[in-house]
């Protein structure tokens, strides 16, 4: 088997809790490098997955290896530009972590930089590989909703900021909070199961009102506790957004929240048809609601692992040269859309499109 040779790089959470047990289950692939300006912390990885073959803490060292034929970048938002842009002009295939980068130009010219260097660059919003975003895509192409004429969707906790004050609520490093963490992937499914759809003008709110005082913010647990600052960081992200999208096929409207003093944690988009509608529960099943019989119909089947089919897939894209669902040609429209929102928030008011 013609194994294609890779590199990791940042070996933070996403690599070891999504790609890394992906990888291990290739067999397609050779992880010759694995690489993180910490090394322990690559190092600690090659003890659980020994398919790591070498260990290093400057990445250009495997950009500079003509063996090396794609690498994973899985660093934190804002050096997805820098490595992303050197390893596309060292010859190699890229898969990039959600979101792009920390904005739409930045972007673009990540998109310009895959074509003029003709090598194939994916992005990681896994969801367009979830089996029931799968599914509605395909029902909705077979036209099972009828006119889907809007899109509601909630994503919202309560009182769960990641690592607060450090490079998740650092604008300059993260590009944004709520919206761009987690806002990304439900408005990127949605943007993918309508079929391609077209931004026409959007509005929204956002608010950094939970934890103005870090050192007052109380809570029960901490994603990514380990990276945060409270004592001297900083705090100037969105942890609460609401807003209003109009395409060429539907409208949307959504409110996302890191932290809201509500107790529950409400994560779920709903697609309003003519014909009939669905509840997707983030991540897990739908349910189909029948507007002609009036029925509830909850779908049987399995759900593969994402993670693993959408790196399988980038290896394929790789191996043929073809683009997939995940390339970053079809991805634009979603990082212009979460530009369009902060700017909408940044003004109050409407952001045409």
């Amino acid at each position: 088997m013609d194994k294609k040779v890779i590199a990791v790089i940042g070996c933070g959470r996403i690599a070891k809790n999504a790609h890394f047990p992906a990888l291990a289950k290739m067999e397609n692939v050779r992880v010759k490098y694995a690489c993180d300006i910490l090394p322990e912390k690559a190092e600690k990885l090659k003890e659980e997955y020994p398919l790591i073959e070498n260990v290093i803490s400057d990445y250009k060292i495997a950009l500079a290896d003509p063996e090396v034929d794609a690498v994973f970048v899985l660093t934190p938002n804002f050096a997805h530009y820098t490595v992303t842009m050197d390893a596309l002009r060292a010859g190699k295939h890229v898969f990039c972590e959600k979101p792009i980068t920390v904005n739409y130009a930045l972007s673009r010219e990540m998109a310009q930089e895959a074509e003029k260097q003709g090598r194939i660059l994916n992005i990681g919003v896994c969801n367009r590989y979830h089996k029931s975003v799968e599914m509605l895509e395909e029902l909705n192409r077979q036209g099972r909703f009828g006119n889907i004429y809007h899109v509601y969707c909630s994503f919202r906790s309560f009182r769960s900021i990641p690592g607060l004050g450090g490079a998740f609520t650092t604008k300059e490093q993260s590009g944004g909070g709520v919206l761009i963490d987690w806002g990304v992937h439900f408005l990127d499914l949605i943007l993918y199961i309508l079929g391609g759809a077209k931004l026409k003008n959007v509005t929204c709110d956002a608010y950094c009102e939970m934890a103005k005082d870090m050192k007052a913010y109380k809570y029960k647990d901490m994603w990514a506790e380990d990276t945060a600052d409270i004592e001297s960081g900083i705090n100037d992200v969105d942890d609460y957004v609401s807003g209003h999208i109009r395409t060429d096929k539907a409208s949307i409207s959504f409110n996302g929240a890191w932290a809201q003093n509500i107790d529950k944690n409400e994560m779920f988009i709903d697609f309003l048809g003519d014909k009939c509608g669905a509840r997707l529960k983030y991540g897990k099943k739908f349910e189909i609601y029948d507007g002609q019989t009036l029925e509830t119909i909850a779908p049987e089947y399995d759900i593969p692992n994402m993670y693993l089919c959408e790196d399988k897939a980038f290896i394929e894209s790789v191996t043929t040269g073809v683009k997939n669902r995940n390339h970053i040609d079809n991805i634009l429209e979603s990082a212009k859309l979460l530009d369009a929102l902060y700017q909408s928030a940044e003004i109050k008011g409407e952001i045409k499109l």
